[in-house]
């Protein structure tokens, strides 16, 4: 249904005949994590995420799974064959 209280025109899955139906009746505006995000709409009432009606609740545990302004760090790690190693160890030895 379309959202009547701080989205309003949005569309919305919590929106039902009796109002909003998220804890507190209304959605909650983005924390200080989310800024830069390409995901954030600013409405007359704050800025809010698109996806996620309390953002804060996916910062607990680390970093939102969709932030777009957060840059995954992937570590790369060289693979080494074992038995060239263990070749290498018996040389120095």
């Amino acid at each position: 249904m379309i959202c009547k209280t701080v989205k309003a025109g949005f569309e919305c899955a919590f929106m039902t005949k009796n109002g909003c139906s998220f804890v507190n009746g209304i959605c909650a505006t983005v924390v200080d994590k989310c800024e830069g995000c390409g995901k954030i709409i600013d409405y007359e009432s704050g800025k809010y995420c698109k996806v996620y009606t309390d953002p804060a609740s996916k910062w607990l545990n680390g970093r939102c799974p969709t932030a777009t302004h957060v840059k995954l760090e992937i570590k790369e790690t060289q693979k080494i064959n074992p038995l060239k190693a263990s070749k290498r160890a018996s040389k120095k030895a």
